[in-house]
């Protein structure tokens, strides 16, 4: 199943490019109002472990190839001096240059999507993990001094859903990305810096634990934390349970477990 799954995947390696294209962009839809071609999101960087694990399973190198190109390319098209990230790098299916650099479901273009800074640094964290190349965890590691740095971020570090929403502190938190950093900042502890890094997941758990985010047995759904934001642009699933928040939540207390075996 990941070896078909990866096959699948990797229908949508642009090989001009050196990307797997995100969305599809039909006559008609949203994607093709915004003008792109060939849309790239940092998300599709959580991808690139279905792709590794194919090459094990398989022996066919071409899936291992083609995650490391992906990863290389949005490691120089997707970020800002700052390591703060942009949500969608648009390219041109005809010589691979880069069209537009916007955000989809962030505040503004310029602006960094708490959800796409947790996904860089999980996503670099990985491909450390899966290819022992030091370039992805000063990735992972720079993308999240952003986060730990900057001013925005609240005394409980769970972000805000846009580190430059407009209107902080009334602004919507997104449980979902301090779950996913939360994790991956537990295996970034076993890479170095392990008090840091682990101090600082520790931090957003006990967070995420407490009164705030986590809901009583049996409410919000049956899902156990609550306060995420898919996509507030779309006006789509503001400040509600989330599936993935609540995965992230469960991996991270898995990985803590793991590092605290006593």
């Amino acid at each position: 199943m990941i070896i078909q799954a990866a096959k699948s995947l990797s229908t949508r390696f642009r090989p001009t490019i050196g990307v797997i294209q995100s969305w599809d962009v039909k006559e008609g839809n949203w994607q093709a109002k915004q003008g792109w071609e060939c849309p790239v999101i940092i998300d599709n960087l959580m991808n690139l472990e279905l792709l590794f694990e194919a090459t094990k399973f398989s022996g066919d190198s071409s899936f291992y190839h083609i995650a490391i190109s992906h990863a290389d390319q949005t490691m120089k098209n997707h970020f800002r001096p700052d390591y703060s990230c942009w949500h969608v790098v648009d390219y041109s299916l005809t010589d691979g240059s880069v069209r537009h650099k916007q955000t989809a479901q962030g505040y503004s273009d310029d602006s960094a999507w708490a959800r796409g800074q947790a996904w860089a640094i999980y996503g670099y964290t990985m491909c450390y993990r899966e290819t022992g190349n030091r370039k992805y965890l000063e990735q992972a590691e720079k993308a999240f001094e952003f986060v730990a740095k900057h001013p925005n971020l609240p005394k409980d570090k769970i972000p805000y859903w846009d580190f430059n929403a407009p209107k902080i502190p009334s602004e919507f938190r997104d449980v979902s990305s301090a779950a996913i950093m939360a994790s991956a900042l537990y295996e970034l502890s076993t890479y170095g810096r392990q008090k840091y890094y682990k101090a600082w997941a520790d931090s957003i758990m006990q967070s995420l634990a407490g009164n705030n985010y986590r809901a009583k047995l049996g409410k919000n759904g049956n899902f156990i934390l609550m306060h995420s934001v898919g996509s507030i642009p779309h006006k789509s699933e503001v400040d509600v349970p989330l599936n993935y928040a609540d995965y992230y939540f469960l991996e991270a207390l898995k990985r803590k477990k793991d590092l605290e075996p006593n």
